[in-house]
């Protein structure tokens, strides 16, 4: 009992310390990945079941677009910042205010295009090409 006990501690102690240190987790031959580098979880829903997707597999403009949200703009469009009242109903049921939407430029398009991204107060960010029709959370 004591030798097992010892093992589980040593196995959490492990997981800890890659989670902590952002690396790989090996438990006996299999090699587990590391935790995503930086996911929100929104304070008013579950985020859990979303795609997500890594920043740098996104467009350029959507790094751009990030980069701007958190530097805190100037941003090119003055609906840039803009409550998004998720009428959808596609991202978790937060109280109005919590979201703002910010446009992700679209080479070629000579308005706004549909590509987006939505920022809630807790951190998180989604990503939508479609005008809102479908998200992918945001791995930063």
């Amino acid at each position: 009992m004591t030798n097992h006990r010892s093992r589980v501690i040593a196995v959490l102690l492990t997981l800890m310390a890659a989670l902590v240190g952002g690396g790989a987790v090996t438990a006996g031959a299999q090699s587990l990945p590391a935790a995503p580098a930086s996911v929100a979880q929104a304070e008013c829903g579950d985020t859990s079941g979303f795609e997500q997707g890594p920043l740098s597999e996104l467009p350029p403009e959507a790094t751009d677009t990030y980069e701007l949200i958190q530097s805190d703009g100037p941003f090119p469009y003055p609906e840039d910042g803009s409550t998004f009242y998720n009428r959808e109903g596609l991202l978790p049921d937060c109280a109005e205010g919590y979201y703002a939407e910010y446009t992700v430029e679209t080479p070629g398009s000579d308005d706004r295009g549909a590509r987006r991204i939505v920022a809630g107060d807790g951190g998180e960010y989604f990503y939508t090409d479609d005008h809102y029709a479908s998200f992918v959370l945001i791995v930063a």
